[in-house]
């Protein structure tokens, strides 16, 4: 009876994350929301293809994790976009070399 339940749990707990996002999709939607707003579905389509067709390592999640912070970009303000316009903010969402 208890290994059923703990079988149920774990699965449940692995459903529960299979719809997270990883930070480096979350980032990248981030940066759609920066395009013309019938550009924005397909922008966020070509993200889950390339999500899918790419390994990221940890190191490239942590780093995702780190942008997600820095990367100030917000949907409801698209004057926030402008950030992407200068070096710092390219370097805060993680598109400077």
């Amino acid at each position: 009876m208890r290994r059923a339940t703990a079988i149920t749990l774990l699965c449940s707990a692995l459903l529960a994350l299979a719809g997270c996002k990883s930070p480096c999709r979350e980032l990248s939607e981030r940066l759609c929301e920066c395009v013309e707003a019938f550009q924005r579905d397909e922008c966020i389509q070509l993200v889950a293809d390339r999500e899918r067709s790419i390994d990221t390592t940890d190191e490239d999640l942590a780093a995702c994790e780190e942008r997600l912070d820095t990367c100030t970009i917000n949907r409801n303000d698209r004057t926030t976009c402008d950030l992407l316009l200068t070096d710092e903010g390219k370097a805060a969402c993680g598109l400077a070399r």
